[in-house]
């Protein structure tokens, strides 16, 4: 036996889903309130912002606190080969720079004692005003290079594991992704 209020949710997220595809509801566009969309469809809030989360699961949708929600803009591709990020022309990197030291799953990771001295390079890529990816690189700071620290044949030698994961909070709210959404982490 199907749960109602399971069947109206996924009525409403096909409803919006087809009414995105068609361009009925473009880029970048806001979604009518909460309430009132509750109201068109006849459902509680509660039931409405299911169908919402199913839409923002698929990267369709986000939620902007305090704004609303919005048509995702489609993220365009990135390129990653021989060890470096191709992006497209469009994108701008901000960079922060901490000195830390090494713990926890550093120490493991970059193979140094506990304490050493790093640097940490915190890159976020922008595509207009929309944050796009999120990365943080570690460096020992008696190897600290003189430029970014992005990997060049001959220069060191990396070992790349990527993985699928959850988003921490920090990135999921920096990066306005749902919690739910799957990231793909590149160590």
């Amino acid at each position: 036996m199907t749960d109602p209020v399971q069947s109206l949710r996924h009525t409403i997220a096909d409803d919006l889903r087809t009414q995105i595809a068609t361009g009925h509801l473009k880029a970048g566009e806001r979604l009518p309130s909460e309430p009132r969309l509750a109201a068109d469809y006849k459902v509680s809030t509660p039931t409405l912002r299911n169908a919402l989360t199913l839409l923002q699961a698929e990267g369709l949708i986000e939620k902007i606190h305090g704004k609303g929600n919005f048509v995702r803009r489609s993220l365009h591709r990135l390129t990653y080969a021989e060890g470096r990020l191709t992006p497209d022309a469009d994108l701008h990197v901000m960079i922060r720079t901490t000195n830390l030291r090494a713990r926890g799953d550093l120490i493991p990771l970059l193979k140094v004692p506990s304490r050493t001295p790093l640097t940490e390079f915190l890159c976020l890529t922008h595509q207009g005003e929309r944050p796009h990816s999120l990365a943080r690189i570690y460096v020992p700071r008696d190897l600290e290079p003189t430029e970014l620290p992005w990997p060049r044949p001959g220069r060191a030698e990396t070992q790349q594991v990527v993985t699928a994961r959850l988003p921490t909070p920090e990135e999921a709210s920096t990066l306005r992704l749902s919690p739910t959404l799957a990231v793909l982490a590149i160590t």
